[in-house]
Formats: C-alpha cells, sequence, structure tokens
C-alpha cells in the first residue's frame, strides 16, 4: 500500500524546488542575488524602528529557512556588497539587528519584477503537468486572499 501523505509531500517538495530553481536563475543572471539574499532583503526591508519592528538574526534564519552560521554568512555577503548593515540592539547589548541600505533598497526594488516574473513563469510551466497543477491552483488562491500592500516605486 503507497503512503499517499509521503507521495503528496514529495509532489509538494518537486514544486517548490522547481520554482527555487527558476527563480534563483532569473535573480541570479539578472542581480547577482540568490533567492536565499532576495529573501532575506525583502524580509528585511519591511522592518520598521519600533516595539517589535526588526527581525533578530535567529528571525531571519527561520524565515529564509537556513541555519544560524548561514544566515551570519549570508548576511556578512550582504553587508559586503553594501546592501545591509548591523548594529547592536539599544536595549540588549547581545542583540544585533541588521537594516537594508539604500543600496540594498535599490537593488530590491529592481530585483522585485525579476522575482515575480520567474515566480510566474515556474508556476505557468508547473500548472501544465497534471501532478502538479492542483498545487499550483492553492498556490495561486492564496496569493489572492493575502492583504495587497501598496509598492512604492
Amino acid at each position: 500500500m503507497r503512503n499517499l501523505l509521503a507521495q503528496s509531500w514529495c509532489t509538494l517538495s518537486a514544486l517548490h524546488d522547481r520554482i527555487d530553481a527558476h527563480i534563483e536563475r532569473a535573480l541570479q543572471a539578472a542581480h547577482g542575488l540568490s533567492v536565499r539574499e532576495f529573501s532575506a532583503l525583502l524580509l528585511l526591508s519591511g522592518q520598521h524602528p519600533g516595539e517589535g519592528g526588526h527581525l533578530m538574526m535567529n528571525q531571519l534564519a527561520d524565515a529564509v529557512g537556513l541555519s544560524q552560521s548561514a544566515t551570519t554568512r549570508l548576511v556578512t555577503r550582504l553587508e559586503d556588497r553594501g546592501l545591509l548593515s548591523r548594529y547592536l540592539c539599544a536595549t540588549d547589548r547581545r542583540g544585533i539587528y541588521t537594516d537594508v541600505t539604500p543600496a540594498g533598497h535599490e537593488l530590491l526594488a529592481k530585483a522585485q519584477p525579476t522575482n515575480d516574473a520567474a515566480l510566474a513563469e515556474a508556476l505557468d510551466e508547473a500548472e501544465r503537468q497534471p501532478e502538479l497543477a492542483p498545487l499550483v491552483a492553492a498556490v495561486r488562491a492564496l496569493d489572492s486572499s493575502w492583504p495587497q500592500v501598496p509598492t512604492s516605486a
């Protein structure tokens, strides 16, 4: 007897891997960014100076799906490129926060359309495969249920 839950997970994982690879190629070619770097910039760009407005490094690690040490290396790479800056938390000197620099915001604004187009292309391609079509439909249904955030140009 086949394990349908395991089979479903393998199918979902395959969809994720295909989409991730497609976006990775597009972001690398056009902007020299990895998917994880783009995700980190995107997440960190939504921070605000108020209470709870900044992500700690462990929160960023969880959000981008990396280990603590891999996240530190990722932040260091982005900092070396002038896209992020780090500073100590004013209330807890053990805490280190990261802000997106103006250059980081500029690159993110340029990379966002590339990411969006690559995601749409990958979903369109996956939708043509019968085993992936229901998952693509679920992803698209999620997109329409999320509140739309205005983008600034």
